[in-house]
């Protein structure tokens, strides 16, 4: 009898989607008639791109994350009101989506990592698993613990939901997470697209010896001015074709017609903002990575000491790159020796876990 996967993913960026897919789609791969339903606010254009077009989605929100003004700035009164909106009435809330869950029928819930969707399953009696390098609480208490008065009983219900789990799966590189009490390490977590760099090469004009990097900040919005920027010959840049760039040495993504995994399988170099998905994606797939500096955001140092044991890198301050610095940071990153490129094994590790919990229950 097939069984049913509901998988519950938070919509703040596209890291979350990047770490869920590749262990999904490599359940898919081994059962082919296990049924998937997606549950999440993330665009479905993406949630589609990496998930497959026949994959179940229910646009339903399922947590807040963090509200941001784009791809490094967080707005900390937006998000501190948002979350005693959200906590307001838990119990309710908490019945109300258990009862939402009871009628998919799952037999197992995944969340990366949602907290609601924990603590439901665990009014409901639904085995379920938790996966992420980070949880929200941690993020939460990182900005709040200090600062607001309610801060102290919405931590105790967000730690409570997920330590419903069964297990918190936790994917290298993580943050430590001292207040969750059921941990499990697991290895990088990638999904690695497929080079296509002679044709990519070709369809933009460039000789063996050009580069082609990549813009991409993690689904977050922070328009660079592309246009400005003085490019050498030898180069292209690739952006969202929503920034409306109009440069000969820059394309737009879209008209590439690539998925974005091959499109970074195939580049030289990536500009980012540091994020799971975009770090570990770069780093197995041997990319240099320029990436913005987030001192901000918790969960960066742990992030950017991983990259730079992996990969040739530089940081950037937003305002070098709004000088257009980026090609002289990449060609320092190039003429460093490549890195052995890391292995993104916590794919088939937590794949196994997940087998394990949806055939036998067991861990």
């Amino acid at each position: 009898m097939s069984k049913h996967l509901v998988v519950c993913i938070s919509a703040h960026g596209f890291g979350h989607i990047g770490q869920a897919a590749p262990v999904v789609n490599e359940l898919r791969r081994r059962f082919p008639d296990l049924l998937v339903t997606v549950r999440s606010s993330a665009p479905v254009f993406k949630l589609r791109e990496r998930f497959g077009v026949d994959t179940r989605i229910h646009s339903v929100p399922t947590d807040i994350g963090v509200i941001q003004a784009n791809a490094v700035e967080v707005l900390h009164q937006e998000t501190a009101l948002a979350y005693a909106r959200f906590h307001q009435d838990w119990a309710e809330r908490v019945d109300d989506e258990a009862k939402a869950l009871e009628a998919l029928r799952p037999d197992l819930l995944l969340s990366n990592v949602p907290y609601l969707p924990l603590a439901g399953a665990g009014r409901a009696g639904i085995p379920a698993v938790a996966m992420c390098s980070l949880n929200w609480g941690d993020i939460y208490a990182h900005y709040f613990r200090t600062t607001r008065s309610e801060a102290a009983a919405i931590l105790e219900q967000i730690y409570a939901a997920y330590d419903a789990a069964d297990v918190f799966l936790q994917p290298e590189p993580s943050m430590p997470m001292p207040a969750l009490n059921r941990h499990r390490p697991i290895g990088p977590l990638a999904e690695l697209g497929r080079s296509r760099r002679v044709e990519l090469l070709d369809r933009l004009g460039l000789s063996a010896t050009g580069r082609v990097v990549l813009v991409s900040l993690g689904g977050m919005e922070l328009r660079l001015p592309v246009e400005d920027w003085a490019l050498p010959s030898w180069v292209r840049f690739v952006v969202p074709g929503s920034w409306g760039v109009r440069h000969p040495q820059v394309v737009h993504l879209e008209d590439l017609s690539m998925p974005y995994l091959d499109v970074l399988r195939s580049c030289d170099g990536l500009v980012t903002k540091p994020g799971y998905g975009s770090f570990v994606e770069a780093a197995c797939a041997g990319v240099a990575i320029v990436y913005l500096e987030r001192p901000d955001w918790p969960e960066a140092p742990y992030l950017t000491t991983w990259l730079q044991a992996h990969a040739r890198c530089r940081p950037a301050s937003q305002e070098s790159l709004r000088r257009g610095d980026i090609v002289s940071l990449l060609e320092q990153a190039w003429q460093e020796p490549p890195m052995p490129a890391p292995t993104p094994s916590g794919v088939d590790m937590a794949a196994t876990y997940l087998t394990q919990r949806l055939f036998s229950g067991s861990d």
